[in-house]
């Protein structure tokens, strides 16, 4: 057993195992938990009566998370003299399953984003978060035909962090070299930030994205970029995109291009480049029609946000480099109640660390006023991780219950017609288990 500095690793519990690069979760799994900071505590102890109580109505006593608390942000300053202790990465990665609370970031100075941090560290590479519509919550006309999962690749891009701070000596070195041997024109009082995007960055990101659309029989992928304007990067994320797809997945795939030169190929008038192309993977369908391939497309990374507004059915799994995929999540978000309703993970190969999307809301400290249901949803993902799939059903449905009786936070009271009154978070928590 792996030796912590000031983590107590429970008696009982046993741990999450890794065979032929796949989880084999035990009936009692120890699972580490990180609390979070502001709002934290309140959405992690609401958030774990509900687990806990989908587990046992689930299973009948037969299986159960044994939590061991890890520490990060605030909690971890004042326990260990810094915001993120080895302790902390050494259990998500000997336990291999965890989840956490929201973690503060300072806007400028201060640390670095803990939560990239965490990903960087641990090469949790696939920040995935899938986006539904719970009954009555939403500020748009149609949010039931948005339903998406999005994969937003996690340790590339602008997080990556590789910046130089205006006015200093490095800063002046990088801009020197760039103006007097790239021939470019920056401006001397510049702050400066590199954006990398690798083949093998874009690959396993993708490779995880149509795994999960075949696994699920989903419709399409997307790819999203801004590759009309940054070629060499985000042009790229696309282009490997589409090579990862019809190399690995040919006999499960077809591309928008191929479908749009099978129709060309059948009207019979519209000049093609390709005559007759790729004609047999529609297997006997009409012209257009995919039949059972997922269709892999791309979209400019402003048209998708205008597509996920307007057209939003014709969507289903989502690719994306970092800062894109931090974008349209959120923009997702908003169309079904809010931050408070979109859960998030961060996957690796193995290692999964669940967490909520929304920050730590420190004005709400302690108030027992917050939504808890991203957190919620969190552990949902996890629990679907895990393979427990009775008990992630026992908690959405109980949550559209409960949506649907009107029993919410503040954040979604407010957007539902009626007046609705708003409940504690931890009376939402008890609401969620009575409808289960």
């Amino acid at each position: 057993m792996v030796k912590f500095d000031k983590v107590g690793v429970p008696e009982e519990g046993t741990k999450i195992e890794v065979e032929d690069g796949k989880i084999k979760v035990p009936d009692n799994p120890i699972i580490p938990f990180i609390e979070g900071d502001g709002i934290g505590p309140d959405i992690m102890s609401a958030s774990q009566v509900v687990w806990n109580a989908a587990i046992e109505k689930g299973y009948e006593g037969k299986k159960k998370i044994i939590w061991m608390e890890i520490f990060a942000g605030e909690k971890a300053a004042e326990k260990y003299g810094e915001v993120l202790p080895a302790d902390t990465y050494k259990a998500i990665e000997h336990f291999v399953v965890a989840i956490k609370g929201p973690l503060t970031t300072p806007v400028a100075g201060g640390y670095r984003s803990l939560n990239v941090s965490m990903r960087q560290r641990m090469n949790l590479y696939a920040c995935v978060r899938p986006v539904r519509y719970y009954g009555g919550t939403a500020p748009v006309r149609e949010p039931q035909k948005l339903k998406v999962i999005i994969f937003r690749e996690n340790t590339e891009d602008v997080y990556a962090g590789i910046e130089w701070e205006q006015g200093t000596p490095e800063v002046k070195k990088v801009i020197d070299y760039l103006n007097t041997e790239m021939g470019t024109k920056i401006r001397e009082d510049s702050g400066i930030g590199v954006k990398p995007i690798s083949i093998t960055g874009t690959k396993r990101l993708v490779r995880k994205a149509m795994k999960y659309a075949v696994d699920k029989s989903s419709k399409s992928v997307t790819l999203v970029h801004k590759g009309n304007i940054m070629k060499f990067t985000e042009g790229a994320f696309k282009d490997w995109g589409y090579e990862l797809a019809v190399e690995e997945f040919r006999d499960k795939v077809i591309t928008e291009d191929e479908l749009w030169d099978q129709m060309k190929a059948d009207d019979g008038v519209t000049p093609i480049t390709k005559p007759g192309a790729f004609a047999e993977l529609r297997g006997g369908k009409e012209p257009g029609d995919p039949g059972d391939r997922i269709v892999v497309k791309d979209r400019i990374a402003d048209q998708m946000f205008q597509q996920v507004l307007i057209r939003p059915n014709e969507y289903d799994v989502i690719a994306l480099p970092n800062l894109n995929g931090d974008y349209l999540s959120d923009a997702c978000a908003a169309q079904v109640g809010g931050l408070g309703m979109a859960p998030g993970a961060n996957i690796g190969d193995v290692i999964g660390l669940f967490e909520a999307t929304h920050g730590s809301a420190p004005k709400y400290r302690g108030m027992d006023k917050v939504n808890p249901s991203s957190l919620i949803l969190s552990g949902v993902m996890m629990l679907r991780y895990l393979e427990w799939h009775e008990a992630g059903d026992l908690i959405e449905n109980a949550i559209e219950k409960t949506i649907e009786q009107k029993r919410v936070t503040y954040d979604l009271a407010r957007v539902m017609p009626g007046g609705v009154k708003p409940i504690k978070c931890s009376e939402y928590a008890k609401a969620i288990v009575k409808n289960m």
